[in-house]
C-alpha cells in the first residue's frame, strides 16, 4: 500500500510572505511531500488594536497566496477552534478530517515551523505526543545561530531556506512606514493589505 506524505505548515500568517512559500516548497521537495497544509493560527494572538490582521483576513491572504500552487491548500482548523493555538491540536483535527475523507489510507505526516519555535519545544503542550504523530522540520535562514535542547534526531529536521531572510514583521513596518513590499509577499496579499488598509499601527510580534 502506498503511503501519503502530507506537510503541515502553521503559523499566524500576517501576512504571509514569499519565504513562507519558498519554505513550504522546500521542505515539499527534500521530503517528497503528496500536499503541504497551510493551518493560520486562531485569533487568541490577536488582541484588538495591536495593528494585526483579524484571523478571517489572515485565512484569505494564505489562501490567495497559496492558490497556484496544486500541492498546496489551507485549512481552517486552527481559525475555527476557539481557545489558543496548540500544534498537537492541530494535528490531531488534521488527521482526524483525513482518516474521515480517506479511510484505510496510510499517511506520515509533517509539521513545518520555524527553527525558533523548534528549539524551544520541549516547553510545547504535549510534546510526546507531538514528536509520535508527525516529523518536525525546523525551516531558517542561512547562518542563523540555533540552539539545540536535545531533540530527538530522527523525528526532527532542519532546514535553511535562504528565503526566510524576509520576515512577517519587517514587512508589517515596511506597510506603517510606506515603503513598497511588492515581490516580498504575492501580488495578492499586497492587494488585500491595501484593500483593507492593514498594518497602519504598530504591533509587537514577529513572523
Amino acid at each position: 500500500m502506498s503511503v501519503r506524505r502530507i506537510g503541515i505548515m502553521g503559523g499566524t500568517f500576517d501576512p504571509i510572505h514569499q519565504g513562507h512559500l519558498v519554505a513550504a516548497s522546500e521542505v515539499a521537495h527534500r521530503f517528497a511531500l503528496d500536499e503541504v497544509i497551510f493551518s493560520p493560527t486562531g485569533e487568541a494572538y490577536h488582541k484588538a488594536g495591536d495593528g494585526r490582521a483579524p484571523a478571517e483576513v489572515r485565512y484569505l491572504m494564505t489562501v490567495v497566496a497559496t492558490a497556484s500552487n496544486p500541492r498546496f491548500r489551507v485549512t481552517r482548523v486552527d481559525i475555527d477552534r476557539p481557545g489558543p493555538t496548540f500544534t498537537v491540536d492541530t494535528l490531531r483535527d488534521l488527521r482526524a478530517e483525513f482518516d474521515h475523507d480517506h479511510p484505510g489510507v496510510d499517511v506520515e505526516w509533517y509539521f513545518i515551523t520555524g527553527a525558533d519555535a523548534l528549539s524551544e519545544i520541549l516547553g510545547w503542550r504535549d510534546v510526546e505526543q507531538l514528536l509520535a504523530s508527525a516529523h518536525l522540520v525546523g525551516v531558517t535562514r542561512p547562518g542563523h545561530e540555533l540552539a539545540d535542547p536535545g531533540l530527538p534526531h530522527a523525528q526532527v529536521s532542519l532546514l535553511e531556506v535562504p528565503a526566510l531572510s524576509i520576515s512577517s514583521t519587517d514587512i508589517r513596518a515596511r506597510v506603517r512606514a510606506g515603503a513598497p513590499v511588492t515581490y516580498l509577499v504575492p501580488s495578492g496579499v499586497a492587494h488585500l493589505i491595501a484593500k483593507y488598509g492593514l498594518y497602519q499601527q504598530s504591533g509587537a510580534g514577529s513572523s
